[in-house]
């Protein structure tokens, strides 16, 4: 019993060095003298100071591999409170000797294990041990990561929202006033509708469809129709009313800029006159033709239309379809006024000669007769009738000479005369067709009429 008591105090005092003495070697070489120790403590004492010998060759082989791998899952289970130190984790608030006596009695179990090991396993359990010592945290549930408070948290977007908007009275600094970019003020009045294009919406779209709004702004109040408008609600369904019509993208601003007072219709007031078109068996495109050829056709009303209709039909004696044919041909009867037609009807019957029936077969072919200027009309049928010597029934036949300009057909008939061959006579030889007199270009004239070359033609023309 001494001796045991006396070992456990020699012991003691060998074990106490390890606590303070940082290389594990002296305490164990230090012991007393003389000392009765038995063999197997000895022995024991001796394995651990030659294990802590061992030790840092041991973690010396596994400290490059082990911090990799440490390095590699730091980011994916290092947790709050641990910091990662050669290779193992170590409490940030302990003492450095509890650190220390940690750290020695597990390399202790791990090389007495070593030890008693045979060689063949002996690197697998270094990776083992290595493993258990340096992801303590791999088995246990990751904690959360407390983020540090930044930018994005102190100014994020539910905080903005619950900010009050500035209000226009709020006074400011004049470096803030200076920064202040303020647009051009909207003009109260202007004689031109550019001043405006950048502040409408209706008018940037009009002038995308084509629409020239240099026309418009010469009627005033045409200008401030446009501006008090509204597209989405006023303009885009009789844009699409026009288009299902048969109206093309293309014909749209030119037809806006001609009857731009189409927008101040009721929508349902043109569908009605569109509808009563179609009554009188106008086809959808005899409509749209109708509608191109005479913009401001829907913006007569249904009984306007058909007050229209009733006129040339009792005035001209002419069928239905006939008059219908009419219209279509010319559409401006429908829209302008009344008064050349009926001058023109008493210029053919009093002043010309002509019959009824004889102004119905010429209007029904030239329905532009009707609309034509009377100064003209009496010119050119004084010239045909009176010098070329062509009577009556002959000029009712190609009435195309009234829709002829007068110089042309004086230069022609006086070279035929010149020629000789001015005959219009269609019962005698050489006969010279009015229609073709007026119609043809000048080389097919001179060829296939004068039987001369168009540089005769030329010079003759030189010498008038």
């Amino acid at each position: 019993m001494p001796n045991i008591k006396q070992a456990e105090i020699q012991y003691a005092a060998a074990a106490k060095p390890l606590q303070s003495c940082p290389t594990l070697c002296d305490p164990i070489d230090g012991s007393p003298p003389g000392s009765a120790v038995p063999g197997i403590l000895q022995a024991t004492l001796r394995k651990m100071a030659l294990s802590a010998q061992q030790i840092p060759r041991w973690l010396n082989s596994v400290k490059l591999s082990s911090f990799m791998t440490a390095l590699q899952l730091r980011k994916g289970f290092q947790r709050p409170g641990k910091t990662l130190l050669c290779g193992v984790f170590a409490q940030p608030h302990a003492s450095s000797e509890d650190c220390f006596l940690q750290w020695g009695f597990r390399t202790y179990r791990t090389s007495s294990m070593w030890n008693s090991s045979q060689s063949a396993n002996s690197s697998r359990r270094e990776i083992n041990c290595a493993q258990s010592t340096l992801l303590p945290s791999v088995n246990e549930p990751p904690q959360k990561t407390q983020k540090m408070p930044g930018l994005d948290s102190e100014l994020s977007l539910e905080g903005l929202d619950d900010v009050p908007p500035l209000s226009p009275l709020q006074p400011i600094s004049d470096e803030e006033a200076v920064q202040i970019i303020a647009g051009p003020p909207l003009p109260p009045s202007s004689v031109t509708l550019r001043d405006y294009v950048d502040h409408s919406e209706t008018l940037r779209k009009l002038v995308l469809l084509g629409v020239d709004l240099s026309k418009i702004e010469k009627h005033p109040d045409a200008a401030n129709l446009l501006l008090r408008l509204d597209f989405e609600k006023d303009i885009k369904q009789m844009l699409l009313l026009l288009k299902d019509l048969g109206i093309e993208d293309t014909q749209l601003g030119p037809f806006l800029t001609k009857n731009y007072a189409i927008f101040s219709e009721d929508l349902e007031n043109l569908k009605t006159r569109v509808a009563y078109l179609q009554s009188k068996n106008f086809s959808k495109a005899d409509i749209a033709q109708m509608v191109r050829n005479a913009p401001f056709l829907l913006s007569f009303s249904a009984e306007r239309l058909d007050n229209r209709l009733g006129f040339f039909q009792k005035e001209l004696k002419l069928s239905v379809k006939k008059t219908r044919d009419l219209v279509i041909r010319l559409p401006r009867l429908l829209t302008g006024s009344l008064e050349p037609v009926k001058e023109n009807m008493k210029v053919f019957q009093l002043e010309l000669g002509f019959q009824q029936n004889e102004i119905q077969h010429m209007i029904t072919k030239i329905p532009k007769m009707l609309t034509a200027n009377k100064r003209k009309l009496t010119e050119t049928f004084d010239y045909v009738h009176n010098v070329m010597r062509v009577p009556h029934h002959v000029i009712v036949r190609f009435p195309q000479v009234f829709n002829t300009r007068l110089f042309k057909v004086k230069e022609r008939h006086l070279f035929l005369a010149y020629l000789g061959r001015a005959q219009y006579d269609p019962t005698e030889p050489n006969y010279i067709s009015l229609d073709k007199l007026v119609s043809v270009p000048d080389g097919i004239f001179c060829e296939g009429m004068a039987k001369a070359s168009i540089q005769d033609f030329e010079k003759f023309l030189k010498t008038l």
